[in-house]
């Protein structure tokens, strides 16, 4: 088994990796036949997005079956192979698992609105509402209100902080939380290692019949004080945890705490309680503070460019409050955002540079490295020709009123590419040939992508796929799983760092702009090897370092 700091996490959407039985769904098979890629580029631990049954309003975060594999992505003894597969290659295999809510099909649900006197009533969040109406003016983060009429016709609203076809759980509800112990025993004892586990920071809410203050009453607000992050979340992640490691000592828990800051990440990793090992927050990354951006369109079908700077600043404050108490998850892209390289919004020309500067800037850190599946070709997003592609009432409003105003339908498809998930979610690219050897049949997804494949950079010796695997071999010494860091600040277009243990010592040295950046060097760093670089002209004799546009540096001493 591998030590946390030891980790290395790959994030597979699994629908859209490797199409094994070519019916243009990516599946469990397709997954086992690509492990020797995967072990090969130096990952230790995969995570794969959600896998079990599911009716797919929400790519598989709306579960109608915890004990069973979606059957487009293959059987229950598919599943076994894949797990075998991984362990007899020294690697592990961690499931999202879903705790907020469930899908509106599963048993529980349809059994909870047939019967109103129904146990698993209780299992979902009811109110009767004011007068007639929704009981608050909380929002959901699909749009409208977080509250749906009863589909039995009753007098209540469940609650959906999500789709309204995924209605939320009770957690005050023991056996509701009796219940999701029992889906991850049931995992952890057919040899999953671990769980992702989604949306956790959810699983409480406040009072119903408080609203949110707004001058504007009549729309509904998101209303995170009242729904994330509340002190009973401890509460219930704590009591899960604490039942999953009687069955499995070592489960490794990685949560998704979206909104989450250092303060509550702190609270979340406590090693001395049965909380998370490690969590994604999405607060490392914001937006340049005035976007340029096109008056009339909506702000959120066009591309936001990444405040680097901004994000020095965040991620230099979280590794120092967290140096001696837990470890940071370290990813530049995942399901929910778009590609990094999209976010930086740079030339093609220099998206090779950026993309291997990128992964000694972060994976070179203290923490657990997530990698999003293609990141280590420098995938960028697909491009979508279809609105109705995105599964979003705001993409087809967005084409809708581009076009009414004279845009042409492609530049707006393309412009919602880069900004929106879907466009993060395009084939694994692993050829040059047609679907990019993802399938023979049209994608679930079909978008073009740019062109880099497995197939052509394992060939390159100067490829991103390369420069990540020298990366990820770097990244297993103890100097960098164990040893401290310590931050340059001082210039604001270098991302450098120093890591150490015990008498070793290795400079990091990242060029964050798009231009020349010359650096004076210590004695100690002229005295150093040279362990990887690209763009870096590096003078001993006179104590400098020339950068050029994305460069980087690692020294060793």
């Amino acid at each position: 088994m591998h030590s946390n700091a030891e980790r290395i996490i790959y994030q597979i959407y699994p629908k859209s990796f490797m199409d094994s039985n070519h019916d243009g769904i990516g599946d469990l098979n397709g997954i086992t036949q690509r492990l020797d890629y995967l072990q090969s580029l130096g990952v230790n631990t995969l995570w794969l997005n959600p896998i079990f049954v599911s009716p797919q309003v929400d790519n598989g975060y709306d579960v109608s079956n915890y004990f069973r594999i979606e059957p487009t992505l293959g059987t229950m003894a598919d599943f076994e192979k894949l797990v075998t597969s991984v362990h007899d290659r020294g690697m592990e295999l961690i499931l999202d698992l879903v705790l907020n809510h469930t899908s509106d099909q599963h048993p529980w649900f349809k059994d909870a609105v047939s019967d109103p006197q129904s146990i698993y009533r209780n299992y979902y969040l009811w109110d009767k509402g004011r007068a007639g109406q929704v009981p608050n003016n909380w929002a959901s983060f699909f749009g409208g209100s977080v509250w749906e009429k009863d589909p039995a016709g009753t007098d209540e609203y469940y609650f959906h902080l999500f789709d309204k076809a995924m209605p939320d759980l009770n957690w005050k509800n023991p056996e509701v939380r009796q219940a999701m112990v029992d889906i991850a025993k049931f995992w952890l004892q057919r040899g999953v290692d671990g769980f992702r586990l989604d949306a956790f920071i959810h699983i409480a809410k406040a009072d119903f019949r408080q609203d949110v203050f707004t001058a504007d009453s009549q729309q509904p607000q998101i209303a995170d004080e009242y729904y994330a992050n509340l002190p009973q979340v401890q509460e219930y992640l704590a009591e899960f945890v604490h039942a999953l490691k009687e069955i499995k000592a070592d489960v490794f828990i990685l949560g998704e705490a979206s909104s989450a800051d250092i303060d509550l990440v702190e609270s979340y990793t406590d090693p001395k309680r049965d909380l998370c090992d490690s969590v994604v927050s999405f607060r490392y990354f914001q937006d340049v503070p005035e976007p340029q951006l096109i008056d009339q369109l909506p702000a959120a079908g066009q591309p936001h460019k990444l405040d680097l700077a901004q994000f020095k600043r965040t991620m230099v404050s979280w590794q120092a409050v967290l140096q001696e108490w837990s470890l940071p998850t370290l990813y530049w892209s995942n399901h929910d955002l778009p590609r990094i390289l999209d976010k930086l919004q740079i030339e093609p020309s220099m998206q090779t540079d950026a993309a291997k500067m990128l992964a000694v800037l972060m994976y070179l850190q203290r923490g657990i490295p997530c990698i999003y599946y293609g990141e280590e070709l420098g995938m960028t997003a697909g491009q979508l020709t279809d609105p109705a592609d995105f599964n979003d009432e705001l993409a087809e409003s967005f084409v809708a009123t581009g076009t009414s105003h004279g845009f042409v339908r492609e530049s707006l498809l393309e412009s919602l590419s880069v900004s929106h998930k879907m466009g993060a979610r395009s084939v694994m690219q692993w050829t040059d040939g047609v679907f990019a050897g993802f399938s023979s049949q049209t994608p679930w997804l079909n978008a073009k992508g740019n062109g880099n494949s497995v197939l052509l950079e394992k060939r390159d010796p100067d490829s991103v796929l390369n420069f990540y695997g020298q990366v990820l071999a770097l990244r297993q010494k103890k100097l960098f799983t164990e040893g401290r860091i310590v931050f340059e600040v001082n210039d604001p277009d270098l991302y450098g760092y120093t890591r150490f243990w015990e008498k070793q010592q290795a400079y990091i040295m990242c060029n964050l702009t798009d231009h020349e950046k010359k650096i004076k060097l210590t004695e100690e760093q002229c005295a150093s090897r040279v362990k990887l670089k690209n763009r870096a002209q590096f003078d001993r004799t006179a104590n400098k370092l020339t950068l050029g546009a994305y460069g980087v540096l690692v020294l060793e001493g």
